[in-house]
């Protein structure tokens, strides 16, 4: 017994060697052909330029997911730096020399086809050497449908984001002194603000303004503010002017900035009102504690349907204001631009007999 035992173990321990070794030749085998016969999905991966991995972990896959589902804070603040990124790259894009910037704002019933955005771009094409100021136009565009129509006329568009918190619709036409026009009209301070903390100066003008003439020529240089008026009374610098702030020209400063935020944060105190409202609340103090140099623009140049200035010989920019409706300012804007084209047609003989006045009335000009 105590000589068959060794062999009968060495029969064994050769049984299970030979069994082990053709066990991994076979595994050997099997896996060369596992790698020489990639998976049809690892291979469309590579066709697209991305490398995929089908059969990943399920704890890898799962990192992977937590890694690129964001927060919502974490993607709203992703979003809003890139909307800064794009602000930045557009004002570097659109400043003169002095940098600044014309901008205006629309959305999307605006900025339709045959609405106001495009009376406003063809009263530069129109107007007295005043073309190339399209070159220096930066068009905000409140919602996407805005932004959309902006892109196909011209090549300076910023989508504007919205407030956290805030889901009002910006594309349809606002009810004047509806809570989503409120909201607007101070969507519109909070980025003008901003263009001035990066050190732009600029120009705003609403779209239902048309140009006719380079308003720069009627601006002092020494003014930190300029403002188109409601209601003008003769000293260019007297508080005691009615501000419209559709046509507003701010020129960048430590104290510009300090304005802005002081006019935004006065908002609490004067529920309600909008942005104009509330810059004619506070004007006295800007001007006296806060050392304001504002200028107030002469209605018989920069006019307004709440004017009378119907002069086309001293005219800069006319202001579709005191009307109500996107379908009255359309009418009346309409019939004006065709009027002014009519006008530069005439010789300077006819134009010194002036004044040369515009038919009316129209549905908002009397």
């Amino acid at each position: 017994m105590m000589g068959i035992q060794p062999n009968l173990l060495n029969q064994l321990v050769s049984f299970l060697l030979g069994a082990s070794a053709a066990g991994v030749l076979i595994f050997f085998l099997s896996f060369e052909g596992v790698v020489s016969r990639p998976s049809t999905a690892v291979i469309s991966s590579w066709s697209n330029g991305t490398m995929g991995f089908p059969d990943s972990p399920a704890q890898d896959a799962n990192q992977t997911s937590r890694l690129e589902v964001a927060s919502p804070q974490e993607a709203n603040h992703t979003s809003q730096k890139a909307a800064e990124q794009e602000l930045e790259r557009l004002l570097r894009a659109v400043a003169d020399e002095d940098r600044t910037v014309i901008m205006t704002s629309v959305n999307e019933a605006w900025a339709a086809e045959g609405s106001l955005l495009d009376l406003f771009l063809e009263s530069f094409k129109n107007g007295e050497k005043i073309a190339h100021f399209v070159e220096h136009l930066l068009i905000v565009a409140l919602d996407a449908g805005a932004f959309e129509r902006c892109r196909a006329v011209h090549p300076h568009c910023y989508l504007l984001p919205p407030l956290a918190g805030n889901s009002s619709d910006l594309s349809e036409e606002k009810v004047f002194m509806s809570k989503d026009y409120i909201d607007l009209v101070w969507s519109k301070v909070r980025l003008q603000q901003r263009i001035l903390e990066l050190g732009y100066n600029f120009l705003f003008t609403d779209v239902d303004i048309m140009w006719f003439r380079n308003p720069f020529e009627r601006m002092s240089v020494a003014a930190h503010m300029v403002t188109s008026s409601d209601f003008y009374f003769g000293d260019p610098y007297s508080p005691i002017n009615a501000p419209n702030t559709g046509f507003l020209y701010v020129k960048s400063s430590n104290r510009t900035v300090g304005i802005f935020e002081a006019w935004r944060g006065a908002r609490a105190s004067f529920p309600g009102k909008h942005e104009q409202q509330v810059l004619n609340e506070i004007k006295f103090d800007l001007i006296e504690k806060r050392g304001l140099r504002l200028q107030f623009l002469d209605t018989v140049h920069n006019a307004g349907f709440c004017n009378n200035t119907r002069d086309f010989n001293t005219l800069y920019t006319m202001h579709a204001n005191c009307c109500v409706g996107l379908g009255a300012k359309l009418h009346d804007l309409g019939n004006l631009m065709k009027e002014w084209r009519a006008y530069r047609g005439m010789d300077d003989e006819q134009r010194r007999r002036g004044p040369v006045r515009w038919k009316v009335p129209g549905i908002c000009i009397h």
